[in-house]
């Protein structure tokens, strides 16, 4: 699963909307829109603020599974 589509499945668990998470992250609604619609990525430094406010570990945003 790409990042995007992790960011917008636990966004929409959390009933959160686009601009109140882009409000609490700093950043705008456009770019977690980018993000949902794999238009752009996060920056680097948004990963950890990212998965907190959507309650999920950073392996799980980033869709890592251990083989």
């Amino acid at each position: 699963m790409q990042i995007g589509k992790v960011i917008r499945r636990y966004r929409k668990e959390k009933r959160m909307t686009q601009e109140e998470m882009a409000s609490r992250l700093g950043v705008t609604a456009s770019a977690v829109n980018k993000w949902e619609n794999d238009n752009s990525y996060p920056d680097i430094t948004l990963l950890a603020p990212i998965a907190r406010l959507l309650g999920i570990s950073l392996d799980r945003l980033l869709s890592f599974r251990e083989e």
